[in-house]
């Protein structure tokens, strides 16, 4: 009787994922929480502490180790407390620090790192029994993250990783050193779990990599990835396809064409511009220049005059000068991005660009990030601006507006992924159903429909919502430390 009450407490163990950083993350904590409820685990209720707590890091974000080290210390007590607690660290930061995180914070009970996600459930099975801190880093990948088990965080939409690595060596950038070479699914892997989503219920998928526009360069198909959207275009019940990120250098007509032509792919862009500067491209290492970049946005609108671009600049990389930056505004300019990702430069160590001479004030590069703001804020309320007297149909998502409640409004995005608050009106939507509604107010990052809605079409996708909510409730789910492109990334639904 004893061993059978031990049975049923070990399997109510709770755990609860904090994931900072970019998508892949994204994808890897659904992957991690997928595996602990695989094992047993059960999502920690709302407000309390979890038995077992992951931490999926980042190292790109500017003192990353800081916060992470920070967490931990807050944690320190909880764990004293609790003797069933546990704590994990994996992701990207932990790949590089690796034998560093013990030491500094002893009561961490396991590590891993981004080849290895997979030996999760082991290792902190390993660390209870033997009673001592478990680290496990692989150089190579083990098993590609999406054919590990996985709970999903949204019900009508998903991400769905093509590639995993890079083989790029952008100087600012200690990602392919963390994540490796780039590693390619085969397109009827990539086919049959988009087909499986859909089934599911899933209305919209992602296509992620770190550069997806390299897909196929494992087996020797460099159009492979525009013959990939196309394949998505036949999926019957898949009604919108994104992807992210693509790489200038490696941007090709033929996705264009595939964009242009396939119904269900959106017509929506997030290419990083990095700098529009020729000179500070080449200390990147970005293998293109403005010109090639401006390029392949003319040929975008002349395909698809509506589509929406957006991009990442980073200000203030070593060496940059004023008329440098000055080429960067220029080219904000003429791109008329939807929205950008501005980031002030800081040093990462372990990349190449930590080293260089003429790194840029911090008051500078500040400075200078304002202006670009305030460009780019006023490009986008131009934009934005457009839009209004539009009908748009928009997918519901949960929790995109943080001022929902007092304005009465839901949210949800567009087509080409603004996002717009509208009206609820009496006959209300649940997430994942579609709406019609027309645009009555622009703001720089947001539409408003305050009108009536025109049409709600009730969707497989709202219904696999609304079976979750009769499900258990979860836990917090995962804690995004920036800004995604793609889907809207939603608050955790109950499963």
């Amino acid at each position: 009787m004893e061993s059978a009450m031990t049975v049923t407490q070990e399997s109510a163990r709770t755990y609860e994922v904090r994931t900072y950083g970019c998508q892949m993350n994204v994808h890897d904590s659904e992957r991690l929480s997928g595996l602990l409820e695989d094992a047993g685990y059960v999502p920690a209720p709302d407000g309390e502490t979890a038995d077992v707590v992951v931490f999926n890091t980042c190292a790109v974000r500017e003192n990353a180790d800081n916060r992470l080290y920070g967490n931990l210390g807050h944690l320190r007590p909880a764990k004293v407390s609790n003797p069933r607690m546990q704590i994990a660290v994996g992701g990207c930061l932990a790949q590089k620090d690796q034998g560093e995180i013990v030491r500094k914070a002893p009561w961490v009970d396991v590590v891993f790192g981004t080849h290895n996600i997979g030996s999760l459930p082991v290792l902190l099975e390993r660390a209870r029994i033997e009673g001592e801190a478990q680290v496990e880093l692989k150089e190579s990948l083990e098993v590609f993250p999406s054919t590990l088990p996985t709970k999903r965080e949204s019900a009508y939409a998903a991400w769905v990783a093509v590639s995993v690595g890079c083989n790029n060596t952008c100087t600012f950038c200690i990602v392919p050193s963390l994540r490796g070479k780039e590693k390619d699914r085969r397109p009827g892997e990539v086919l049959a779990e988009v087909q499986t989503l859909v089934q599911q219920g899933v209305l919209e998928v992602t296509l992620l990599g770190q550069n997806v526009n390299t897909y196929g360069v494992e087996f020797g198909d460099r159009l492979a990835f525009g013959k990939l959207l196309r394949s998505c275009g036949s999926i019957e019940g898949l009604e919108r396809v994104r992807f992210t990120s693509p790489h200038p250098a490696a941007f090709t007509d033929d996705v264009i064409a595939a964009m242009a032509e396939t119904p269900n792919v959106m017509h929506q862009l997030h290419m990083p511009l990095q700098s529009g500067s020729d000179r500070v491209l080449r200390a990147m290492r970005r293998s293109y220049r403005a010109e090639r970049y401006l390029g392949i946005i003319e040929r975008v609108r002349a395909a698809m005059p509506d589509a929406a671009i957006s991009t990442d600049i980073i200000v203030g990389f070593p060496g940059e000068t004023e008329e440098d930056f000055q080429a960067t505004l220029d080219v904000v300019r003429q791109s008329r991005f939807a929205n950008a990702f501005t980031f002030q430069y800081s040093i990462r160590p372990g990349t190449p660009a930590a080293t260089m001479d003429d790194q840029i004030p911090k008051e500078v590069v500040q400075e200078r990030y304002e202006r670009l703001v305030a460009l780019q804020e006023e490009i986008s309320w131009e934009e934005n601006k457009k839009q209004v007297g539009r009908t748009l149909e928009v997918l519901v998502a949960e929790g995109e507006g943080r001022k929902d409640d007092a304005t009465r409004r839901l949210s949800g995005r567009a087509p080409d992924n603004r996002l717009v608050h509208f009206a609820a009106g009496s006959e209300a939507p649940r997430p994942g159903d579609m709406v019609t509604v027309e645009v009555t107010y622009a703001a720089p990052h947001h539409l408003v429909a305050d009108g009536p809605v025109h049409e709600v079409r009730r969707t497989r996708a709202g219904d696999a919502w609304e079976s979750r909510q009769a499900g258990p409730s979860t836990g917090p789910g995962v804690l995004l430390g920036m800004p995604t492109v793609g889907r809207p990334a939603p608050t955790p639904a109950p499963v």
